[in-house]
């Protein structure tokens, strides 16, 4: 089928035409502005008044968007809460080939961006296309907001006979965008974040890419040039609202986080520190879908995602946070030749104060605080597994 932009009204992000029109709502918006005003106080006022500026003058595409309004502000949240941060690129080049990025997901609006940032410095001709939940859609402006910034909606919580439609559509885009658009992509490689870090391809995000396109699934997948994407933080700002949410849902039976936990999830990941930040872009995985042509579709997908999580996995920075985290867990200092004492201390005593933030009743400390030790564990745990398979 031959597809044209409308076909995907409602789920793609707004088109150059329409960015003028869409800022102009977004400028509008009263609740937008407030969360402006509570968000861009750590903002120097020289990149405030800046991104007002260009909010108002001078953006007429998608891309002026990117560069003059997003991109000024995830660098300063780089410089602002990470101690350094390298992208490795070595198994793609910026060329004429467009990627599908399939990653671990750490952060819920920055591992994205920060992507399209480095994109963008290392000379790659577009930035990317993002593909976003729609349960994070929670008010009008953020709609707005990340249709400007290239994300494409997944629709989810739906009758599973629309759910299977809907899952069509994306898919379909999906190719659109690489092969008629030449728009790089970035998904997750899960639904939402793994809460302890042991990072694992969902096969249903395969079965999915695989619904769009023309032939075989290894050819429909090949159609989107997926790179295996590792992404690596040192701290996560999150790691104490990911435990706290662990001993909610252990205590209270059908405990969900609330649209106020998301937003908090959200600000939380923005303004924390996360130490050093690694970006690992692995060659695309055309390079081996063809030695999988003769399974069978019940073992294809899940030989797919193996091979997936095992590039992932061996392409993680590991930090001593990762190392003393291990050795903490088992007892055992196996890793000890991997940090210093100073650096054990230190996050002996990061762990400590992550548990305080914590504020709930009945809470179980040793448990919160076996489940940020894995969180930072399991990094470690994937890379060493992946590599002796090797």
């Amino acid at each position: 089928m031959n597809y044209e932009l409308k076909d995907f009204d409602a789920i793609r992000p707004y088109s150059d035409g329409e960015v003028r029109q869409a800022m102009n709502e977004l400028l509008a918006d009263r609740q937008f502005n407030q969360v402006l005003n509570g968000f861009t106080p750590w903002l120097p006022e020289w990149l405030r008044n800046g991104v007002l500026k260009a909010a108002n003058v001078g953006v007429d595409t998608v891309m002026q968007f990117q560069l003059r309004f997003m991109k000024p502000v995830a660098k300063f949240i780089l410089k602002r809460g990470s101690t350094g941060y390298d992208f490795q690129y070595e198994g793609i080049s910026p060329g004429e080939e467009r990627y599908t990025f399939v990653s671990n997901h750490r952060d819920i609006v920055l591992d994205s961006t920060f992507l399209s940032v480095f994109l963008n410095d290392a000379g790659f001709p577009t930035t990317c296309e993002i593909a976003i939940g729609d349960n994070l859609i929670i008010y009008p402006w953020i709609r707005i907001l990340v249709r400007l910034n290239k994300s494409f909606l997944v629709e989810r919580s739906l009758p599973l006979r629309q759910q299977l439609a809907s899952s069509k559509l994306m898919s379909e885009y999906m190719h659109y965008a690489i092969n008629v658009k030449k728009e790089n992509i970035w998904i997750a490689q899960r639904e939402g974040r793994a809460k302890d870090s042991d990072d694992r391809t969902q096969e249903s995000v395969l079965k999915m890419m695989a619904m769009g396109g023309e032939g075989t699934p290894i050819e429909r997948l090949k159609d989107l040039h997926i790179v295996p994407l590792t992404i690596s933080y040192e701290y996560d700002p999150c790691d104490y609202l990911k435990a706290k949410e662990f001993q909610l849902k252990r205590d209270i039976p059908g405990w969900k986080k609330s649209k106020q936990d998301d937003l908090e999830n959200m600000k939380t990941g923005i303004l924390g520190k996360k130490g050093r930040i690694s970006y690992y872009a692995s060659p695309c995985i055309n390079a081996w879908l063809d030695e999988l042509a003769t399974l069978p579709k019940t073992e294809l997908y899940r030989e797919i995602a193996r091979r997936l999580d095992a590039d992932i996995h061996r392409q993680y920075q590991l930090f001593p946070s990762n190392y003393v985290a291990e050795d903490l867990l088992t007892g055992v200092p196996h890793y000890a030749e991997r940090y210093t004492h100073k650096e054990k201390l230190a996050f002996e005593k990061y762990i400590r104060s992550r548990l305080k933030l914590i504020d709930i009743e009945n809470k179980d400390e040793a448990f919160l605080r076996e489940r940020m030790l894995t969180m930072y564990a399991n990094p470690l745990r994937n890379r060493r597994a992946a590599l002796q398979a090797k």
